[in-house]
C-alpha cells in the first residue's frame, strides 16, 4: 500500500491529505475511480504535492469550470483512463429578487449551511447580483437542497438545478506586467506586481495577509521562483512568469495579476 507516514511527513492539513491517502488506497484496491470531497484550494496544492512522488495512481481535479478555487479530485490507478467527467457535480441556481436586499456570498453559503449539510459537500458559489446566484455542489445533495433552501437573507428563492454550461462565470481581469529587481524576495516582485511600496507590502506580509501558493508567509525576505501564485487577501492574486538574468545581473521578471 500507500507509504501513507512518509507522504505526512510534514504535511500542514494533515486530516484532509490523511483522508485523500485512504480513499487513493480504496481506488488501488477496487480498481474503482473514488471522488473526494471538495477540497480548499490550500488542501488541493498540498495534495497535489504529496501525490507527485507516486507512479501508481492518478489524481484528476474539476469544480466545474477551469478557474474554481473549490475542486473534487478523482482518483484511480494510474492503468485507468481518468478525465474531469468523472467527478461528480451538480449546479444549482438560487433565484431571487435581491434589488432591495443584496446577499453577499457569505449570506449565500450561510442559507445552504443552514439546511444543516457540511462545507465539505459544496463547491464554489458564483453571486449574481440581483438576481440571486449560483453553486456547485456534490450530486447527493441536489434534491434536498432543491427542497429545503427557499430564503436567502429576507428574499424568497427558488432552488433548481440547471446544466453546468449554464454558470455565469466571469473571466477574471489580467494585467501582464515585467519588472526588473535586484532580488527574488518575496516583498520586492509582491510590490510591483501589485502596485503598491515595499514598505506596505512589508506589511501586509508580516500581518498574515500574503499567502505563497497558498501557504501563510510571513518572512518578506523569503524567495520565490518561476511559477509561484501569490495571493493577498482581498486585492487579488499575482503569478510569477518566466525569470531571466540581465547583463547588469539583475532579475527581469514577467507577472501576471488576476483581480
Amino acid at each position: 500500500m500507500l507509504p501513507r507516514e512518509e507522504l505526512l511527513k510534514g504535511v500542514e492539513n494533515r486530516d484532509s491529505v490523511a483522508r485523500v491517502i485512504d480513499q487513493a488506497e480504496q481506488a488501488i484496491k477496487t480498481w474503482e475511480v473514488v471522488v473526494t470531497d471538495f477540497l480548499s484550494p490550500p488542501e488541493l496544492a498540498e495534495i497535489n504535492r504529496v501525490f507527485s512522488r507516486l507512479t501508481d495512481v492518478e489524481l484528476v481535479a474539476w469544480g466545474g469550470y477551469p478557474q474554481a478555487e473549490r475542486q473534487r479530485i478523482a482518483i484511480a490507478r494510474s492503468e485507468l483512463p481518468l478525465d474531469q467527467s468523472q467527478v461528480d457535480l451538480v449546479a444549482l441556481e438560487f433565484a431571487g429578487n435581491f434589488l432591495f436586499d443584496t446577499a453577499s456570498h457569505r449570506d449565500f453559503l450561510g442559507a445552504m449551511l443552514g439546511t444543516g449539510i457540511v462545507r465539505e459537500k459544496t463547491g464554489d458559489i458564483i453571486v449574481l447580483g440581483e438576481r440571486g446566484a449560483q453553486a456547485i455542489v456534490a450530486p447527493e445533495l441536489a434534491e434536498f437542497l432543491e427542497m429545503t433552501l427557499q430564503q436567502v437573507r429576507s428574499v424568497p428563492v427558488k432552488t433548481q438545478r440547471i446544466d453546468i454550461n449554464e454558470l455565469k462565470v466571469r473571466e477574471p481581469k489580467k494585467k501582464e506586467l515585467t519588472t526588473v529587481e535586484a532580488s527574488l524576495r518575496l516583498d520586492a516582485i509582491a510590490s510591483a506586481g501589485f502596485g503598491m511600496s515595499r514598505s506596505k507590502m512589508v506589511n501586509y506580509i508580516e500581518g498574515g495577509d500574503v499567502r505563497v501558493n497558498w501557504k501563510d508567509v510571513s518572512q518578506a525576505s523569503s524567495q520565490v521562483k518561476s511559477g509561484d501564485l501569490i495571493a493577498i487577501r482581498g486585492k487579488g492574486r499575482l503569478e510569477v512568469g518566466e525569470i531571466a538574468v540581465t547583463k547588469k545581473e539583475r532579475y527581469r521578471i514577467q507577472l501576471t495579476r488576476y483581480m
